[in-house]
């Protein structure tokens, strides 16, 4: 592990507090969903973004309203920082009604129109030529939006990686790539799967620009993903941006983590991107304990109202579970 600690100008402090208040809420909401989950309130799979909030909060400052963002399974962090609301999220993990897919997806099929906000899909590197098709869509209609596809260093191995960066360059598409490398697709470490483990350097052999840049430090990661959205919105095609994180958490609630050592846990957990940004701010003046308290009672407040949306939610009629699973026909 060789990145740098946050380092740099002094924030503007507003902006400041919004970047560490969105990292907070990711990580005290996913907190909140493991006591759910082990109060059986939310079952099915469970992917936690622990330790990776930077990647998530970092790339979508750099994103407008009409942009669209595409996630993988591991998509709470993605979603909360979109703009999806916290209630709809939660009574979706709770399998109601009022969730963002109806409760038919849970944890790993977040999604929502409105926030333009396309999942959520649980097949490793399913994402990508999903996001592919939606900028061809803006291109072909002349559209200067942005799709932003967030993906794992896992998925790099799919055919799916290869045939969307192709396509993407080949039809210059206004696609940004994101890659979380957080170093393990489920229990397997990158240097067992990938012989070139530089993913960056990987996709710029598809012929566009790609860079590294420390997913730890929220700020090297919005500066890095503002100037890739620029590029991308002003038509240069698609950008490449490897997001070097790690999670701190397993691969979901049901893995017993016996693939990597707790000592690296431990070291990585030493460059937590929500200490460190924090840590920033105070010495740079912007936050003190008392900002920080009255942040976490507001975020606490958040998550309460969410749950509590989710309990009182409805669960689906049964007359209803084949209702969706074809197209409705007209009356």
């Amino acid at each position: 592990m060789d990145l740098d600690p946050v380092t740099g100008p002094a924030p503007d402090p507003e902006h400041g507090r919004h970047l560490l208040h969105e990292m907070l809420r990711i990580r005290r909401f996913e907190e909140k969903c493991v006591e759910l989950y082990s109060a059986q309130k939310i079952r099915g799979f469970m992917h936690l973004y622990i330790g990776e909030e930077a990647v998530a909060v970092g790339v979508m400052e750099s994103l407008e309203r009409e942009d669209a963002v595409v996630a993988t399974y591991r998509e709470h962090g993605h979603a909360l920082a979109r703009g999806v609301s916290a209630a709809s999220i939660m009574a979706e993990m709770f399998g109601k009604v009022e969730g963002a897919s109806r409760g038919r997806g849970g944890s790993m099929h977040i999604f929502d129109a409105t926030t333009r906000f396309f999942g959520g899909n649980a097949i490793v590197g399913g994402g990508l030529p999903i996001a592919v098709g939606l900028a061809l869509a803006d291109k072909m209609r002349g559209r200067a939006r942005v799709t932003c596809c967030f993906f794992g260093e896992g998925a790099v191995a799919e055919g799916e990686f290869h045939e969307s960066m192709n396509l993407a360059a080949l039809w210059g598409l206004p696609v940004l790539f994101v890659c979380e490398n957080n170093l393990y697709a489920m229990g397997t470490h990158i240097e067992r799967s990938e012989a070139e483990t530089n993913i960056a350097l990987k996709a710029s052999s598809y012929e566009m620009p790609a860079w590294s840049v420390d997913g730890m430090d929220v700020v090297a990661v919005e500066e890095a993903a503002r100037r890739a959205a620029v590029a991308v919105r002003a038509g240069t095609g698609p950008y490449f941006l490897e997001c070097r994180t790690y999670r701190f958490r397993a691969h979901s609630m049901y893995d017993p983590e016996l693939y990597r050592a707790k000592e690296e846990v431990r070291m990585w957990k030493q460059r937590d991107p929500i200490e460190l940004f924090t840590g920033w701010l105070q010495l740079h003046g912007a936050v003190d304990d008392e900002s920080l308290r009255r942040m976490e009672e507001e975020i606490a407040r958040e998550i309460a109202e969410a749950i509590a949306f989710a309990e009182a939610g409805t669960p689906e009629p049964v007359e209803d579970l084949t209702k969706y699973v074809y197209a409705e026909r007209a009356p």
